[in-house]
């Protein structure tokens, strides 16, 4: 097989594996993103795997250069970003040795996922805003946080939801006037000025 009939078929197994996964990314045929953790996690980063023409035969690309990484950079505390990127890729390239000849995309972002607290093990994240104040030295105008919580939405049952929804027409919207107070009962209550 050649080195083009292998990638197509490693292409539509990547395509089919990782549908619907949020996390991998297809930048071109012969390039793709995964990102190792979850959205919002310090310790989480992104690897990119780029075949050569000669892939699989030959090693392919694998970088950490993409800006989503830029984040280990500012919650380091022991070590140089560039030691920690560096150390995943020298593991990864490890794998690349040792599946030299065969399809390894997935295999490479599976090692990743696997060995991510490892991989992570001298990443140390702070206080970000500690952090970032430490980096950041322009005197900027002392503005106090703001302690106010969200107001919490208040919860209804499900006896009050459907009762709610039973108002509601078919595009979900309550009819004009819904919540209007019935006008002949408040008079009846009231009563009228006629009657003195």
């Amino acid at each position: 097989m050649s080195a083009n009939e292998d990638q197509e078929m490693e292409l539509e197994a990547l395509r089919s594996i990782y549908e619907g996964d949020e996390s991998f990314r297809e930048l071109s045929p012969v390039s793709f993103q995964y990102r190792i953790g979850e959205n919002g996690d310090p310790k989480a980063f992104l690897i990119e795997i780029s075949w050569t023409e000669t892939y699989p035969q030959t090693p392919p690309i694998i970088s950490m250069n993409a800006f989503f990484n830029n984040t280990i950079n500012v919650f380091l505390v022991h070590c140089s970003s560039s030691a920690v990127k560096q150390s995943i890729l020298a593991k990864l390239q490890e794998a690349v040795e040792v599946n030299l000849g065969t399809a390894m995309t997935y295999t490479l972002f599976e090692y990743a996922k696997d060995n991510k607290e490892q991989f992570m093990e001298n990443h140390h994240p702070v206080n970000s805003t500690t952090s970032i104040s430490n980096i950041i030295s322009v005197e900027t105008p002392n503005i106090a946080p703001s302690n106010k919580k969200k107001d919490k939405k208040e919860q209804l049952s499900k006896a009050q939801k459907r009762k709610l929804a039973d108002k509601t027409d078919h595009k979900g919207e309550l009819p004009r006037g819904w919540n209007w107070v019935d006008v002949v009962k408040h008079l009846s209550k009231t009563g009228s000025k006629d009657d003195e």
